[in-house]
């Protein structure tokens, strides 16, 4: 009797699904989502780790399932996203998270740093949600959510691999945004200024940052809202707009002052 309650239950909550879930922004979306008593599949490579994030979550009401994924492995997340969706018993919202930082290794002949770089964070984005869409559409609801950046809107140096690919998952979800709204599937993308995350390194750390876990509650609303593009926190707004406006030189000028070296 027990465990079919205590399956009818999960079958009632929302399912949850994050890659990148044991740290930083990830971690912290999977504690807020475990406060609101939901299901949630967690991923990342670190399986040690995410044991120690799920035991938090089921003390705040959450109920967790882990899964050690590679985003890289387009295989093995088709066969975690089945696994999870058999699990929880379906899926509503499926978060790609997971994505690493670092600078482009202009100097070193090797395009190995930036090739693993543009993997990760493209290729990590479809390998992730592309298996959720066919459930989705058959049940006509549920979202899908990137995590994009500030950095798809102004480059900066040494970085162009980072910018690229996270201007490429924003412009693949405007680009299937339209499609997905008549299934009534939300195509959110969210994009972070400076969260104190451990992805953030070197010089970056000198410019005011949020923290993650008001990054991860602010998160969740605009995703229950089905926002198209977010960007966080509203000062980047403007910024993003003074650094449209400014001439190219003026602008190159001031990023050389900021960051003359990579960011590492």
């Amino acid at each position: 009797m027990w465990k079919f309650q205590t399956f009818a239950k999960i079958l009632r909550m929302k399912k949850e699904f994050i890659t990148g879930a044991s740290s930083g922004i990830g971690n912290a979306l999977a504690l807020a989502y475990a406060k609101r008593g939901v299901t949630i599949g967690l991923t990342a490579r670190r399986e040690e780790i995410l044991h120690e994030v799920a035991q938090a979550c089921k003390e705040l009401g959450g109920i967790p399932f882990v899964y050690q994924l590679d985003v890289r492995d387009a295989e093995k997340c088709k066969s975690v996203a089945d696994q999870f969706m058999a699990d929880a018993g379906g899926i509503d919202i499926a978060i790609a998270n997971a994505g690493i930082g670092g600078d482009d290794g202009l100097y070193t002949g090797s395009s190995d740093q930036i090739n693993m770089i543009l993997n990760t964070n493209i290729l990590g984005v479809t390998n992730t949600l592309m298996p959720f869409i066919p459930a989705l559409k058959a049940q006509h609801s549920g979202a899908l959510v990137c995590i994009s950046s500030v950095a798809s809107f102004m480059p900066l140096p040494f970085h162009g691999g980072y910018a690229a690919s996270k201007i490429a998952i924003r412009m693949i979800f405007d680009s299937w945004r339209p499609t997905l709204q008549k299934y009534k599937i939300k195509t959110v993308s969210i994009c972070p200024g400076f969260v104190d995350t451990p992805i953030v390194v070197g010089p970056a750390r000198r410019f005011p940052m949020k923290s993650a876990e008001d990054a991860a509650e602010q998160f969740i609303k605009v995703i229950d809202l089905g926002y198209s593009t977010y960007i966080y926190p509203w000062p980047y707004r403007i910024l993003i707009l003074i650094v449209q406006l400014t001439p190219e030189r003026l602008y190159n000028w001031l990023i050389k002052k900021m960051f003359g070296k990579p960011i590492t």
